[in-house]
């Protein structure tokens, strides 16, 4: 399972590069928070519509399935950056050296280029939903209230075509701690161990006081 990570900067051209990424996906990780902040207002609302005036909210279930790209989607390159996916820490944490810089090297790319594939057949899906010639440049819409349903089907591959973006700066860190046999690269998530950890949160609590 995937442990708590940290990512080390430099002045390097990788790490300047990973920093202007990381502001991107931190936007689009706040997007996604504040879409789940969205529906529980819009559940207030539909459940106290229902109670008070028993009248819930249109097309409440539209709106969620619009939502829901937001919400699962747009973190992924976030977590990504921060090591804190699903992985077999258990294992990789036995390699040291280029032995682990090579796994990481060949795991982050079989993700890559599935990811890819994501990419190439989620925009395909968006295609077949979108059209400007059609009422509202779609092809198709929500059962309830008729959202145009190709805005949701945009996002994915946005989401994933950023999450790619981080896997091959990542791959360029990997490759680059094995050609030196770095212990500590830039650009890629580190994983701490139980100690570390413990130190990290205790500094985050105290806010950083001595």
């Amino acid at each position: 399972m995937a442990g708590s990570a940290t990512v080390l900067q430099d002045g390097s051209t990788l790490s300047r590069l990973d920093g202007h990424l990381y502001k991107l996906e931190t936007f689009f990780a706040l997007l996604s928070g504040l879409a789940v902040f969205a529906l529980m207002i819009l559940a207030v609302v539909s459940v106290g519509g229902r109670n008070f005036f028993n009248a819930p909210l249109p097309g409440y279930v539209d709106w969620i399935e619009q939502a829901m790209p937001l919400i699962a989607f747009m973190g992924v390159a976030y977590t990504q950056r921060n090591g804190g996916h699903i992985r077999m820490d258990i294992l990789v944490s036995k390699l040291k050296g280029r032995a682990l810089w090579a796994a990481e090297f060949t795991t982050t790319f079989l993700i890559l280029v599935l990811m890819v594939l994501i990419v190439w057949g989620s925009f395909a899906h968006f295609q077949r939903s979108f059209d400007l010639a059609a009422p509202m440049w779609s092809r198709d819409s929500s059962m309830d209230i008729a959202l145009p349903l190709w805005p949701a089907k945009l996002l994915a591959p946005v989401a994933f075509s950023v999450l790619c973006a981080r896997l091959v700066l990542q791959l360029w860190g990997y490759a680059k701690a094995f050609a030196q046999n770095a212990e500590t690269p830039v650009a890629v998530p580190l994983i701490q161990s139980a100690a570390e950890q413990a130190a990290a949160e205790a500094d985050h609590v105290t806010g950083g006081a001595d």
